[in-house]
């Protein structure tokens, strides 16, 4: 028979949180954070050591400093990016009906939006993830683990401290990490040229004829969910 898995709400309710732009709010959370994640079982160890280490950091790192990098690495980066449609279909017009599916996904289950919240910004579908049963949210967690992984090397690449959130997630998918080739991020200037009439633009999730298609949503029989499917812009699952 097998092992039942452990509750992963609080779990997940943490590293959504953890997520989320350090500012004071956020630190005033840390300690109760902490505690939290002390008291559950869903994560190991040597995990949770990890996660302390960056709680560390933010409650008593210097504050613009923690904010400064937090926005260099996740909102300037595409590589690091929370935004999970952004890997897959990067600018392309497949991203607006994979939102609409999302959110109607959410909705569903009665979870609402409020007004300019992304459905695939990351902490947002961790929030999905931790009003579902265990079974579900690994089911969910496990469909984005091609994305988190690739998430997770990026940012060992720059050696942040905020890998240990995504290599906590991929623990709780019931995945481990391994090695994916990072393409550098592109200079701002270039994410915003236009590309060559009728000539694709890959970088942005437009692929050309031969290459890895950007994933839509489709039914996932074992958890009832629509999740992300198995094409991802060439990064190996």
């Amino acid at each position: 028979m097998a092992a039942s898995l452990p509750n992963l709400s609080i779990a997940l309710r943490v590293l959504s949180r953890l997520l989320a732009y350090p500012d004071s709010a956020l630190r005033v959370d840390l300690i109760d954070m902490r505690t939290a994640l002390h008291a559950d079982s869903a994560l190991s160890g040597a995990r949770k050591d990890e996660l302390y280490a960056l709680m560390q950091k933010l409650e008593t790192g210097d504050p613009l400093r923690n904010e400064s990098e937090f926005i260099e690495l996740f909102d300037r980066g595409r590589s690091t990016s929370l935004h999970l449609f952004e890997h897959v279909h990067g600018d392309s017009r497949d991203r607006g009906p994979a939102m609409t599916d999302l959110i109607k996904i959410y909705e569903q289950a009665g979870l609402f939006l409020a007004p300019g919240e992304l459905p695939d910004y990351l902490p947002v579908m961790l929030e999905f993830a931790s009003t579902q049963t265990p079974q579900i949210a690994r089911a969910f967690l496990g469909e984005m683990a091609h994305l988190l992984n690739a998430i997770f090397n990026a940012l060992q690449q720059r050696k942040s401290p905020y890998a240990s959130v995504l290599g906590a997630l991929l623990e709780l998918a019931g995945e481990q990490a391994h090695a994916v080739r990072i393409e550098p991020d592109e200079a701002i200037d270039a994410a915003w040229e236009e590309p060559a009439v009728f000539d694709g633009c890959s970088s942005k999730g437009q692929g050309r004829s031969g290459q890895a298609q950007p994933i839509t949503f489709v039914r996932n029989e074992a958890s009832g969910l629509k999740s992300p499917g198995a094409a991802h812009n060439g990064v190996s699952p």
